[in-house]
Order: structure tokens, then sequence, then C-alpha cells
């Protein structure tokens, strides 16, 4: 018999599961089926075998997308770890008092509308009236078009994906908090400097919080949406930006699915994008077991 602790664990899993099976189970399985169809909302769905499949992979905007992405989530994960890691190496610095406020200062950003964000992207990398450029212009630096030359909308919106690393700083100021103080008492004992306890000590002691954000961050990043499109494809927007250079692989996906109704060419390029984050996510495990120190009981 199924013990009565069981019975309430399942009772108490069950909205989960039945709410994963009907918001995200159920329309995967349909994505997957609708990628080997033509379906456009208005007629009846016609069965094209594996046609969507080998129309993306000759579709040479979907190279440009994932191109962008790549380039955008290669900059961009690394920036925000190497940010926030700083932060949170200030924070633990600070007192208390001092630490409570900057914990709330950092992390109010990430629940900011990412519409707002896109808004103000293009408010603060206006080449001609931008605050960043005005700034730069104050210390002898042309800044360039951010928004309009194609080279730089792609670091202009790295710079911008930095503004919601609030929660990646917070992971990373519990992390340091736990590393055992008797530990950087030995190393300073042994006569390493601040670097060689930083290499040494914390970075063991926090891989598995780095590892942690790697892959949460990196998903992320692979998925950008919100702000790139509210930024460069908005009605307003729509002759920003140049050269195709913002153009994202869930942008495109968007557009494919609501603006051209090609469902079944949107579901198999979503499913790609699935199998690209699957084995990127893969390889970053199967290296964490390279740097990744987990400290036994």
């Amino acid at each position: 018999m199924i013990k009565r602790e069981t019975l309430a664990a399942y009772g108490f899993l069950s909205p989960w599961v039945i709410g994963f099976v009907v918001f995200m189970g159920g329309p995967m399985v349909a994505s997957l089926v609708l990628s080997f169809t033509d379906y456009d909302v208005l007629t009846s769905t016609a069965f094209v075998g594996g046609d969507n499949y080998r129309e993306l992979l000759a579709d040479p905007k979907v190279r440009t997308s994932l191109a962008n992405t790549l380039f955008y989530t290669v900059l961009h994960v690394p920036l925000t770890m190497v940010v926030a890691l700083a932060l949170a190496q200030l924070l633990v610095r600070a007192g208390r008092r001092s630490a409570g406020f900057f914990r709330t200062v950092f992390y109010l950003p990430t629940i900011t509308p990412k519409v707002a964000v896109g808004v103000l992207f293009l408010l603060l990398f206006n080449g001609q009236v931008g605050m960043i450029n005005e700034v730069l212009g104050r210390v002898g630096i042309d800044g360039p078009n951010w928004t309009t030359d194609g080279p730089w909308i792609k670091p202009g919106l790295v710079l911008m994906g930095a503004w919601s690393l609030g929660s990646t700083v917070i992971i990373y100021l519990a992390a340091l908090q736990n590393v055992p103080r008797d530990l950087y008492e030995a190393a300073e004992m042994d006569g390493a400097s601040a670097w060689a306890r930083f290499r040494t000590v914390t970075v063991p002691m926090i891989s598995g919080a780095l590892f942690f954000t790697l892959i949460i961050n990196t998903i992320a990043a692979l998925q950008t949406f919100d702000e790139v499109y509210t930024a460069f494809f908005g009605s307003a927007n729509q002759q920003t930006y140049g050269n195709d250079a913002a153009l994202f692989y869930v942008i495109y996906l968007f557009q494919q699915a609501f603006q051209f109704l090609h469902m079944g060419y949107a579901s198999a390029l979503a499913w790609l994008l699935f199998l690209i984050i699957l084995v990127v996510t893969l390889v970053q495990i199967r290296l964490s077991r390279r740097f990744v120190y987990y400290e036994s009981e």
C-alpha cells in the first residue's frame, strides 16, 4: 500500500505536474507535431514531413539570427558573471546596513519591465542625444551610433543586458557569505596574495554558484527577445536598425509565427533552438566536472 506521507507528497506535487502537462508538456508535443506540417491558423493543416527543417537549414535569416544570438551570448554571459562577482565582492566588504541597501538597488533593475528597458536603451544609446555618448564626449571620445550602426548594435545590446544582473549578484553574494573564513586566514598565513586567495579559495568554494549562473544566463541569453524587440522591431522602430544586426533568433521565430503565420515553420525553429540549448547545456555540464567543487560532508 502507498504510505500516507507518499500520497500527501503526490497531492502537493500534483498542481505543478498538472500545470506542466497542460501548459508546457502539451504545447511542446503539439509544436513538435506542427513542425512537420504547413499550418497558417487560417486554413487546414497539411503534413509536409521534414520540409520545414530542410528549409530552415537553407534559410539565410536563420543563420544570421543564430549568429547574432550566439555573438550576444558569448559576450553577455561572461560580462554579466564578472561584473556581478565584482559587485558581490564589494557587498561582502560593506556593512550590514549598506549591504542591504545596495542589494535592493542592484536587484531592482531585474524586476523592471522588459519593454521599459528596451525604450530606455533607445534613449541612453541614441547616437545624437543619448546620455552614453554625452558622457563619452566629456572625456574626449566620439561615441558611435549604437542603434543604427550595424557593428555597434550587438555590443550596445550586451551593455544593455548588464542592466539586469541583480539576480546574479544576489546569488554570488550568498555563495561568498558561505565561504569559511578560516580558509582565508590559513591562506593568508601561508603568504598568499589577495589574487591567490581569490583564485585558490574563493573561486573553488563558489564554483557551484558560478556553474549555476553560467547555465541559467546562457539559456536566458539564447532566448533574448523582449528588450531587443521593443527597441528595434516595434511599430515605430522598424527602420532603426541596420543589416539585420538586431535580428535575434527568437525574434525571427516570433516573426514567422505571428507576423507571417508560418506556424509549422516557427515550430521547427523552436525545436532547433531547443536542441541547441540542450547541446550547449550538456557541454557545460560535462565541462563542469573539471572546475566545479562540491564540498563533501
